[in-house]
C-alpha cells in the first residue's frame, strides 16, 4: 500500500473517525484506524465495536491498492503538528508504516487489517431522507439530558421517534428530560423508535454541518446507519425500554413565571458561585412579579438575587438544581422563557413563551 495524500484532505476525516476510537482498549487494534486505498481514493474506518465511522476521501494520484492499520491518535497528532498545504506521502514496509512529509519522517508500528473488526451490513426496515438541520436541531436540544453511566441503561441515551410527519429526541437522566419535535415529510408508515448510545448520539452530531444538505438514515432491529455526504456512521442501538415520556410531563401547573431569559441566566450562574458544590441546589422564591434566588452552601456562605419577572398566584418556594436550569436556558431560542409550576413538590415545565418545539420538565429538590 502507497498513497500520496494533502495534509486537509487527510485530517478532516481522520479527526471524525478517531473520534469513536477508544483510547483504552482491550483489543489492541481498535486503538488503530483502519487505511484502505483503492485506486485514487482512500477511506478510514474507526471502531470500538459499539460505533463504527467510516470516512472517504481523494489521493492526489492514483496509489497502489491495499490496506493497513496504524494507531489512530499518534497519526492524528503527527497530521496536526505538520504545517499547513503539506503533502504527505504513505506507505507499507513489512510491519512498519512510513509516513514523511518535507523533511519529516515517522515510522508507525502497524496490524494487519485482518484483525480489524467490521460491522455486518444491517437488514434496514426503514430507510428515510432527514435535513440535516433538522436531525442537529433534536440532537442540540436535548442531548445534554441523557444520563452518563446509568445502572439503567436505557437512560444513557437518546429516544429517537421516527413518524410520517417528523421526528421527536428524548432524553431523561431521571431528574430531568428534555423533548424536541421537528416536522418532517417522511415516506414511512406508523412510528418507529430507537434509544441510540450516548457516545453515538455526540458523534452523530458532528457530521451534520451542512444546513443545506441531507441525511440518509437507516434503521434496523438493532442497528442505525447514516450516510452524511463521504462519511457512514453505523451504530448498535441500546436494548431496552424508555420511559413513556407523555406521563412524565406534568399537565396540571397553575402558576405560571415568564422571565428574561439571559438576565435569568446570568443571575442563576452568580448565585450558584455560593451553591452546595456536590448537590447544586438553589431556592427559588416566587411573589407577585418578583423572584428571589437563593443559595447556600456548608461553610454558610450565602448569595441571593432577586429579578423582575411576570408572575401572578400564591407565593411560591421551591428548590431546584441549578445546573439544571442553566442547561434548559442555555438551549432555549427567543429573549424570553416561560416557566409552569404547580407546588414545591412537583416538576417544572420550561419551554418558550410561544410553546416552540422543545419541552423540558425538571423535578425539584429538598432543600
Amino acid at each position: 500500500m502507497k498513497f500520496t495524500i494533502t495534509r486537509e484532505a487527510l485530517l478532516k476525516p481522520l479527526q471524525l473517525v478517531a473520534g469513536v476510537v477508544e483510547r483504552r482498549q482491550t483489543l489492541p487494534v481498535l486503538s488503530n484506524v483502519l487505511l484502505e486505498v483503492q485506486g485514487d481514493k482512500l477511506s478510514l474506518t474507526g471502531t470500538d465495536l459499539e460505533v463504527e465511522m467510516v470516512g472517504r476521501t481523494q489521493l492526489l494520484e492514483p496509489g497502489v491498492d491495499g490496506e493497513i492499520t496504524v494507531p489512530a491518535k499518534k497519526l492524528m497528532d503527527i497530521c496536526k503538528s505538520l504545517p499547513d498545504q503539506s503533502t504527505i506521502e504513505i506507505s507499507q514496509e513489512d510491519h512498519k508504516v512510513q509516513l514523511s512529509a518535507g523533511r519529516s519522517k515517522f515510522v508507525l508500528s502497524s496490524l494487519p487489517a485482518n484483525e480489524f473488526p467490521s460491522v455486518d451490513d444491517i437488514d434496514a426496515t426503514a430507510v428515510l431522507n432527514v435535513p440535516q438541520v433538522q436531525l442537529r436541531r433534536i440532537i442540540d436540544r436535548t442531548a445534554f439530558a441523557m444520563a452518563q453511566q446509568d445502572v439503567r441503561y436505557y437512560l444513557n441515551g437518546l429516544l429517537i421517534e421516527v413518524k410520517s410527519d417528523g421526528l421527536r429526541a428524548v432524553a431523561t437522566d431521571g431528574h430531568r428530560l428534555a423533548t424536541c419535535a421537528v416536522s418532517v415529510s417522511l415516506e414511512m408508515e406508523g412510528k418507529s423508535q430507537v434509544i441510540v448510545p450516548r457516545k453515538a448520539v455526540l458523534e452523530l452530531a458532528k457530521l451534520m454541518t451542512d444546513p443545506e444538505a441531507s441525511v440518509e438514515l437507516m434503521l434496523s432491529g438493532n442497528h442505525i446507519r447514516a450516510q452524511v455526504g463521504d462519511y457512514t456512521f453505523t451504530s448498535k442501538l441500546v436494548d431496552g425500554k424508555f420511559p413513556d415520556y407523555e406521563r412524565v410531563i406534568p399537565r396540571n401547573g397553575n402558576k405560571t413565571l415568564i422571565a428574561d431569559r439571559q438576565a435569568l441566566r446570568q443571575v442563576f450562574a452568580r448565585t450558584a458561585i455560593l451553591s452546595n458544590e456536590k448537590y447544586r441546589g438553589v431556592r427559588l422564591l416566587l411573589d407577585d412579579n418578583s423572584l428571589q434566588v437563593v443559595a447556600n452552601n456548608p461553610e454558610q456562605e450565602q448569595a441571593e438575587e432577586t429579578i423582575g419577572v411576570e408572575f401572578q398566584g400564591e407565593t411560591l418556594e421551591i428548590g431546584f438544581n441549578v445546573s439544571y436550569l442553566q442547561d434548559v436556558l442555555s438551549v432555549l431560542d427567543g429573549d424570553d422563557m416561560k416557566m409552569t409550576l404547580g407546588d414545591a413538590n412537583s416538576s417544572a415545565v420550561m419551554e418558550e413563551v410561544d410553546g416552540g418545539d422543545s419541552l423540558y420538565v425538571v423535578m425539584p429538590m429538598r432543600l
